[in-house]
């Protein structure tokens, strides 16, 4: 991948690395199976993203509420909205990019081992790239504006250019993009943003929504593109891939802890305020709120890669019961994340939609999140299926396809 060593960790000294190893020993078959820390990350970053993602198809004819809730709901509805201010909102999305950029330095790692060179490798994860945009504005544009896949594919892109880089390099970058994309995130919510939210009164026509939803996509891709977003948490995926925390989390379960530990006490410190005003227990200023807003989206990185590294810190403690039901269960969902990505939005979509069944004006948040929770428990039914008969999902199937042309770019993602 680099003719840099892997480092043991993100920044210890080798010393604090070996020391870190002998705390525990690696499972005896681990060379033989799919690192479990990944796969259990994926699998319930997908329950955050339906979490995040329902309230978007929720809509009124009034003025949106904080975060973008609609106005006017119940206390129970206040009450989900700030837990899921406080544990959901903007923390899946910089999950989902670390996640991301932690499989492509792997993708490219395994290349390597079989003989690619770095322009080979690059070459393959460009096609990639290239086809999650495609797979993308084809999703926004028959079921969700609020596709991911396009941004991310974009920004894998643009993060080609780093995968080789020393680690001081990727470090430096890491700041460099943390505070361009802060700055620009800073000017989005001031500069296009009124008050806390805006119309939520959608289109009744199915082939009007087309192109909203194009347009909408359109946007993200852009501010992916220009504005390196999500670049920093990609960046931060290739060191967590280098440093080996979710390949052989148990050399590191200390360290993943004690990153754990932080990224809960940021969250608490910068996002509860925000939760609270989502929640309508205070109501601030604009201006004050603005700021929240803000330092809630900043926190959100943190408290994403605390995600990450508790799923990784739970993959060294599990490490010998990864076949337990809900273990499996959940890395199941994690393996095939993309088919059960798009599925939700094939639940969600009709059931939601003003052009569809319009079950979107007339619930509250509450019953969206436990909509949420049970569209996530169908997508681990069927990725419990095709676990069961040794198949992967369909659109991994048909990625890996586009992504590895010719026989010898293949290899196990």
């Amino acid at each position: 991948m680099t003719s840099d060593q892997p480092s043991a960790t993100l920044t210890a000294p080798p010393a604090a690395a070996v020391a870190a190893a002998t705390v525990a020993a690696p499972p005896p078959d681990v060379a033989d199976r799919r690192s479990l820390a990944p796969d259990l990350a994926r699998g319930m970053l997908l329950l955050f993203i339906a979490l995040a993602n329902v309230w978007g198809y929720l809509w009124s004819t009034g003025e949106a509420g904080p975060g973008g809730r609609p106005a006017g709901g119940s206390d129970v509805d206040h009450l989900v909205d700030a837990l899921t201010a406080f544990f959901v909102d903007d923390r899946s999305r910089p999950m989902f990019a670390i996640l991301y950029g932690f499989g492509l330095a792997t993708m490219a790692s395994r290349l390597a081992a079989r003989g690619e060179d770095r322009r080979g490798a690059r070459r393959v994860l460009a096609r990639r790239g290239a086809w999650l945009v495609v797979l993308g504005l084809v999703h926004s544009a028959l079921l969700f504006g609020g596709d991911i896949l396009a941004a991310y594919g974009v920004t894998g892109l643009v993060a080609l250019a780093f995968l080789h880089r020393s680690r001081v390099t990727l470090w430096i970058w890491f700041a460099a993009g943390t505070l361009l994309s802060t700055a620009a995130g800073v000017v989005v919510l001031v500069f296009f943003e009124e008050g806390f939210g805006g119309d939520g009164a959608p289109t009744t026509s199915y082939v009007a929504s087309v192109g909203e939803r194009l347009v909408s996509s359109g946007a993200s891709i852009g501010l992916a593109a220009v504005l390196l977003f999500f670049v920093p948490q990609v960046v931060l995926g290739i060191l967590l891939s280098r440093a080996g925390w979710l390949t052989r989390p148990w050399e590191h379960r200390r360290r993943l802890g004690q990153v754990v530990v932080v990224a809960l006490a940021v969250n608490v410190v910068g996002n509860l305020p925000w939760a609270l005003v989502v929640g309508h227990v205070w109501e601030p200023s604009a201006a004050v709120g603005g700021v929240l807003e803000i330092v809630h989206i900043a926190s959100g990185v943190v408290m994403g890669l605390g995600y990450v590294c508790l799923f990784g810190w739970l993959a060294a403690v599990w490490h010998d019961r990864r076949d337990l039901p809900v273990v499996r269960a959940v890395t199941a969902v994690g393996e095939r994340s993309l088919t059960s990505y798009l599925l939700q939005s094939v639940m969600f979509a009709p059931l939601l939609s003003a052009w569809g069944l319009g079950l979107g004006g007339r619930i509250g948040t509450a019953t969206a999140a436990a909509l949420a929770v049970g569209v996530w428990l169908v997508t681990v039914a069927v990725a419990v299926t095709l676990d069961h008969h040794g198949r992967r999902g369909p659109f991994e199937v048909l990625l890996r396809r586009l992504t590895y042309r010719r026989r010898r770019d293949r290899v196990t993602r």
